[in-house]
């Protein structure tokens, strides 16, 4: 194992950046970033590995996600600056871990939007016009395209108010099936229905827990937003997991909800599974669901096209990646050639793949980028760095790093040939990079 170099601390005059972010803003700003559009189209896939109880492999999900999150907070407040798990494993290990964390979170962004143009054309936008699957794909894509090229004003009202419409959408869910449970139409014996013909109880939980685990990433891009908080040590650990534990929540009451409320079978053979409920609840106009679950996909969608096409543009100015991606439009100042590439990546994997195999890719690929930032807390314990942090216990990141490699067992062989392409490629890439990173230092000035 590569010994951690020593790094300088990180100052509060170390970096430009105004420090403006207090406990509740970065709060909601990570709950934002975790509510999204995940649970709107996965409950029914996560029904079909597990069974009726819903609501356990959405738990699950959440305890291994708040390991992964404790290093990030220690990490976070220990190097207090933007560049995320990239940065983290390039101080443990080097350029070449670094370019593949980093290269992992481009991918998984395209997957990500990928899944997301999918989980459009389903049965939300059924309830007002129906369009095959593919055509809607690339009219969404196109759209977004053009949206982000054009220059998206990510104001903090904005968020908020998209936010505030994903949560509505998931409070009316969870509402509407207490509803149903109440007036006798419902079964909460299903919510102890666990496992499938294929899968025992154990079995299916974890199959089930790689499916809802793409429910709760988003938390991992909020470290870049620690260098500009006032108080990172006291206020990011606080607002990370106190975001983590409200979504967490909110899903499993969105999952027992659905569960309870509607069959099964239901559930799995829907690419709306939430929409089911609403129906069988009545007296809420699917229209207005179909709405609500629309604006969560497509605000999905849009913000990681934005972060993809942006950490592709980023990572080719560092020439990381072919140097075109640096093209910008010339009155505008968008990346039009990174935003080009990441849709046209984004189409051609929403065209060749379904939402669950989609969100598995993702998961695959952050489960790489979570075990580099897992082992990485435990190696750069040895840097020297005695800046005052958040802390976690030493069995906490042992506990995540074995938790990713136990998920990544879970994955389907299909899900592993597609991301296993994306891993060769980054390690390729990765190997130039460290290669001429080393070189470099020779080369005359």
């Amino acid at each position: 194992m590569k010994s951690p170099r020593t790094v300088p601390e990180a100052t509060d005059t170390a970096t430009p950046l105004k420090k403006a972010l207090t406990t509740p803003l970065l709060y909601f700003f990570i709950l934002g970033d975790v509510l999204g559009a995940g649970v709107y189209v996965l409950v029914g896939q996560v029904a079909a590995d597990t069974g009726g109880a819903v609501w356990v492999p959405l738990v699950m999900a959440l305890c291994l996600a708040l390991l992964t999150a404790a290093s990030y907070a220690e990490l976070a407040t220990k190097y207090p600056r933007a560049g995320g798990a990239s940065h983290y494993a390039t101080l443990a290990y080097g350029p070449f871990a670094g370019f593949l964390a980093g290269f992992c979170m481009l991918a998984a962004g395209v997957v990500s939007v990928g899944a997301l143009a999918r989980g459009f054309g389903g049965d939300y936008l059924a309830e007002f016009v129906s369009l095959p699957v593919v055509l809607v794909a690339v009219v969404f894509l196109s759209a977004l395209a053009l949206l982000n090229a054009r220059g998206i004003s990510e104001s903090t009202r904005a968020n908020v108010v998209a936010t505030v419409i994903e949560v509505s959408g998931l409070l009316l869910v969870i509402g509407l099936g207490v509803w149903i449970v109440l007036r006798g139409d419902g079964d909460v014996g299903r919510l102890t229905d666990l496992g499938t013909p294929e899968h025992g109880p154990a079995a299916a939980v974890l199959s089930g827990a790689v499916l809802a685990y793409y429910s709760f990433v988003g938390f991992e891009t909020s470290v870049n937003v620690a260098e500009e908080t006032r108080d990172p040590r006291r206020s990011y650990p606080r607002a990370l997991f106190g975001a983590l534990i409200t979504a967490g929540a909110v899903y499993a009451l969105v999952g027992a909800a659905a569960a309870a409320a509607v069959p099964t079978k239901t559930l799995v053979d829907s690419s709306g599974p939430l929409l089911e409920v609403v129906r069988v609840a009545g007296g809420v106009p699917t229209e207005l669901f179909s709405a609500i679950a629309l604006v969560a996909v497509a605000n999905g969608a849009l913000l990681t096209g934005i972060m993809s096409s942006r950490l592709a543009y980023g990572m080719a100015r560092d020439r990381l990646l072919p140097g075109f991606l640096t093209k910008v439009l010339p009155g505008r100042r968008t990346p039009w050639a990174a935003i080009a590439v990441t849709t046209a990546l984004s189409l051609l994997l929403a065209l060749t793949g379904d939402v669950s195999t989609l969100a598995s890719t993702l998961v695959l690929l952050l489960l790489v980028v979570f075990f580099l930032v897992n082992t990485a807390a435990l190696v750069l314990r040895r840097d020297g760095t005695t800046r005052d942090r958040f802390r976690a216990p030493t069995v906490v990141p042992v506990l995540g790093a074995m938790s990713c490699v136990v998920l990544a067992t879970q994955v389907e062989r299909e899900v592993w040939l597609r991301g296993g392409v994306v891993l060769a490629v980054g390690a390729a890439l990765g190997a130039v990079t460290a290669l001429r990173r080393r070189r470099a230092p020779t080369r005359p000035g």
